[in-house]
């Protein structure tokens, strides 16, 4: 009776390896997405990068609130104190998969190298992250190096597939 009261009142039924995947493969698709749409024009200058580098990261602030929020309020079990704000906790590796591509292009508003195209290293970053989260995954899976590497190139795809819709797009 007191172990079904435990799994009860247990929180979250995801583990690390899962949370940091789910929120690396969500964190790049949306950072090739936001990259897409807030390039959308071509020709950038170097204080619009800064800015689309401060909105890439409130966005997936944003997004990592929402979805731990949403895992909290969904979760049909009795809450503990301070599990809010676990289920929030839950979600940093989706900020942490957007920084990388935060650096690109506030690195292109401060000078590093041109603002205008930076949005194709970021978008090579984002499908080279969505490869090593699939083929990484896989792995941990006990898949072949064979089924790792089709794994990998299929999320890679998935990454592909926002650049592509990015240039029918523009």
């Amino acid at each position: 009776m007191a172990d079904d009261m435990a799994d009860t009142v247990r929180t979250h039924g995801h583990d690390t390896h899962e949370t940091m995947v789910f929120g690396g493969v969500y964190g790049a698709v949306l950072a090739s997405s936001m990259v897409a749409a807030l390039t959308q024009y071509g020709y950038a200058s170097p204080a619009r990068r800064r800015y689309d580098a401060l909105w890439l990261l409130v966005t997936a602030g944003a997004s990592a609130l929402a979805h731990g929020y949403a895992h909290y309020i969904a979760e049909r079990t009795p809450h503990r104190r301070w599990d809010a704000l676990r289920a929030l906790r839950d979600e940093w590796s989706l900020v942490a998969a957007v920084v990388p591509t935060v650096v690109v292009l506030a690195g292109a508003g401060w000078g590093w190298w041109p603002a205008n195209g930076v949005e194709y290293p970021a978008f090579v970053l984002n499908i080279a992250l969505l490869f090593a989260l699939g083929l990484l995954t896989a792995r941990r899976a006990h898949r072949s190096w064979a089924a790792a590497l089709l794994v990998g190139m299929l999320d890679a795809l998935l990454g592909l597939v926002v650049v592509v819709a990015n240039a029918l797009i523009k």
